[in-house]
């Protein structure tokens, strides 16, 4: 990606974000942009207005960490915006070393290694899987593979949450609140992409849904990044009905990049009869799967 024009949109859409009353300016009454003009940022930063616009065009290498921490104050970045911030700039540093552009690194394969799936497949009373920053989901427990059984059943898929939300007609009934699950998910990819901008497969996997996909260009054109590590969610899957599951998103310190995510009901409530309900179902599907190998073979 553009490391340029990714820092220049991201500060752009920051800034007009940020109201004069919001940042405890006078508001005036012939403003021609949305939200703070440049000058107005570059005095809260305390620079000038052609240095605060250099920044702006997308000229963050060899930027201090001093500079980025007033710019981040100014625009009143959150928590993930200003880890992203950073990962720009560290992106923008890293390709003026080199006399020529970065290559995009090649996706490294991964498989899970045999004490993860044991630890996977100990955890019985919830979903519980491992995905990267694009979302694909490389190794999961039973009840995970049943409660993304659309997932993995969508043909061409990958089983890539990414693309099912988008691409797949099946993600409007399994996330009742669609659109709070699209944001989610594009803001996730967009923070992988501030964090691994030579990432080849995650190029690929945000052409290729910008390119089908009218929801997903305008939610990327939006430049939001979000952590994503705590929550509460509802579900519909087809074969339990709703379910509303807590979930906590554990970074992996031997697996940098990789997060290990935990769903769980609430004791005691009908989602948690529904995880029930969903390990059995899940239990019947193995055992007809395997009576029909048996019966193939």
């Amino acid at each position: 990606m553009d490391n340029q024009q990714e820092v220049r949109e991201f500060l752009t859409s920051r800034r007009a974000k940020i109201t004069p009353e919001q940042a405890g300016l006078p508001s005036g009454t012939r403003r021609r942009v949305p939200g703070l003009r440049r000058s107005e940022v570059a005095a809260l930063a305390d620079m000038s207005v052609e240095y605060y616009a250099k920044l702006e065009r997308g000229n963050l290498a060899g930027v201090s960490p001093a500079v980025l921490e007033a710019v981040a104050r100014a625009l009143r970045l959150d928590e993930a915006e200003r880890a992203h911030l950073l990962h720009l700039a560290q992106a923008a540093d890293g390709s003026d070393v080199l006399t020529r552009p970065r290559r995009r690194r090649a996706t490294r394969q991964w498989t899970p290694h045999r004490s993860l799936q044991w630890t996977l497949d100990a955890i019985t009373a919830g979903p519980a899987f491992v995905r990267n920053g694009r979302m694909d989901v490389l190794a999961a427990n039973p009840l995970a593979r049943a409660f993304y059984s659309d997932v993995y059943a969508a043909p061409g898929n990958q089983a890539n949450l990414a693309r099912f939300t988008f691409l797949d007609p099946a993600s409007r009934r399994f996330y009742p609140d669609w659109d709070l699950a699209a944001d989610v998910t594009v803001a996730i990819l967009r923070t992988e992409a501030g964090r691994n901008p030579h990432d080849r497969d995650l190029h690929d996997l945000v052409g290729e849904l910008s390119t089908r996909d009218d929801a997903f260009r305008t939610r990327w054109g939006a430049h939001n990044v979000r952590h994503h590590g705590t929550g509460t969610k509802r579900f519909h899957h087809h074969a339990v009905g709703e379910l509303t599951l807590a979930f906590e998103g554990l970074e992996m310190a031997a697996e940098p990049g990789l997060t290990l995510t935990i769903y769980t009901a609430e004791p005691g409530s009908p989602s948690e009869e529904g995880l029930r309900l969903l390990a059995s179902w899940a239990a019947t599907q193995e055992a007809d799967a395997a009576t029909r190998r048996v019966q193939g073979s």
